[in-house]
Order: C-alpha cells, then sequence, then structure tokens
C-alpha cells in the first residue's frame, strides 16, 4: 500500500516563490496544504493545518524563519521543517539545524531534488545534501568549540575520551554516530562497518533515542559539538566533498 502524500507549508516572502514550489510539489504528487509569508504566519498556519513538512525561508518580515521553526516544533515535535536559503554558509542555517529543522536547500534547488527532499524529511531518512551539511558545522561548531575551550582536535578512534553526552552509548553506538557526522547514509555505514542496512538502522534508531534527537540532521550537529568529529580530521571525507 502506497503511503499518503506529506502534507506541505510553504514559509517564504515571495510570493512568486511560494507560487512556483506550490506548483512543483502539487505536479509531483505532493499535497501543498497552504502558504505563510512571514513567520507569525508560518506558525500560525502549522497549528492550523498540522502539515508534515514545512519549507521555511530563513529571512522573512514579523518573524524570522529561525523562530517561526523553535515554536512550530515546539508545538508539533513530529513535524519536519526544511529551511530555504539563498546561501550554502548562512550561519543561520546552522542554527535552524540545532534547535530541530530537518535540512535546508538553496532556493535555486532542481524541482526534482525539491520534491525528493521533501519526501526524504517526511520519512526521517538522511539528511540532504551532507557535504554541505558538513562544510557548514565545520565552520560554525568547530569555531564554537575553539572560541568556548573545547576545540581540542578529536583523538584517534579508540584512543579519545567519552564525551559526557555521550556516555549512555555504546562503543559501536558510538563509532555508528561518528560515521553519521561524516555524512554517510546507512548503506555506507553497513558496507564501512561490515553489517547488513537492518543493523545499521536499529543502531541509528539507538542513538536518536538515547540522544533525544530527531533525524540525522542534528545526529551530525552532535557528533560535531560533543567532539566526536573534528572538523579539522579531513581525512575521512569522501572524494569530492
Amino acid at each position: 500500500m502506497t503511503a499518503p502524500a506529506p502534507r506541505v507549508l510553504i514559509a517564504d516572502d515571495q510570493a512568486l516563490i511560494r507560487t512556483g514550489f506550490r506548483l512543483i510539489l502539487t505536479t509531483r504528487g505532493l499535497d501543498v496544504v497552504g502558504e505563510a509569508a512571514d513567520g507569525a504566519q508560518a506558525v500560525a498556519a502549522a497549528r492550523t493545518l498540522r502539515p508534515d513538512v514545512v519549507l521555511m525561508d530563513i529571512r522573512m518580515p514579523n518573524m524570522d524563519g529561525l523562530e517561526a521553526t523553535r515554536r512550530i516544533l515546539q508545538h508539533l515535535p513530529d513535524c519536519k521543517v526544511l529551511m530555504l536559503t539563498t546561501f550554502d554558509l548562512d550561519r543561520y542555517v546552522y542554527s535552524a539545524l540545532a534547535i530541530g529543522a530537518s535540512g535546508f536547500l538553496l532556493k535555486d534547488v532542481t524541482p526534482e531534488h525539491l520534491a525528493a527532499a521533501v519526501r526524504l524529511v517526511d520519512t526521517g531518512d538522511a539528511l540532504l545534501a551532507p557535504s554541505i551539511m558538513r562544510r557548514l558545522v565545520e565552520r560554525f561548531a568547530g569555531a564554537e568549540r575553539r572560541h568556548g575551550g573545547g576545540g581540542e582536535p578529536a583523538a584517534p578512534a579508540g584512543q579519545q575520551a567519552v564525551p559526557p553526552d555521550l556516555a549512555a552509548l555504546t562503543p559501536r553506538e558510538r563509532e555508528v554516530l561518528s560515521l553519521m557526522g561524516r555524512g554517510l547514509s546507512n548503506g555506507e555505514l553497513a558496507a564501512e562497518l561490515t553489517l547488513s542496512e537492518a543493523t545499521v538502522k536499529t543502531h541509528v534508531v539507538r542513538i536518536f533515542a538515547k540522544l533525544g534527537l530527531r533525524d540525522r540532521a542534528q545526529a551530525v550537529v552532535v557528533a560535531y559539538e560533543t567532539g566526536l568529529v573534528s572538523p579539522r580530521r579531513r581525512e575521512g571525507s569522501r572524494p569530492g566533498e
């Protein structure tokens, strides 16, 4: 039985973008349940319409997308928020991910990528564009850790002390989280660790439950902020990222 299409709310202060995104999504079988021209409207619409996914512009009048995201997720913790931005290294995007947004998209995203992004975050799957996400986290989380006194590079695997925030995880779960921090998908994790994808999914679910995480976006943030993955340790990056 086919799963129902995600119900989508589009929040952007530019009517042309809202209209374009609505057309793209509806012609690809997605259900656009409403639009909002600013953050305050987005919060009100989300509470009334209870969408599965919100496409949220970061910079809007009256209330920005960051505050709107925080309020929506407080009221609707199961809702997924995809941030929309013009720049791929926007500091506000990192802040949004840290408070629970599920990912971000550039506004010049292709129609196919936009629809796929909505479907993916609706299922809680991997964060989109992991290479861009990693650059974002390295830039901001790394800088914050250095200035906050936590800037020592991560020690080689097996030699580093367990960060207090990760004490609930088993060694294997910490290994999985570290690889998620590098942007690996479940399939890539399975290949790297010589495990089945089903086993990897079990580890991921347990990590989310133990750390109170919503999805892989927050897992990436946690991996960097706790020092499990070092922003300066790039040998694990995949070619081209």
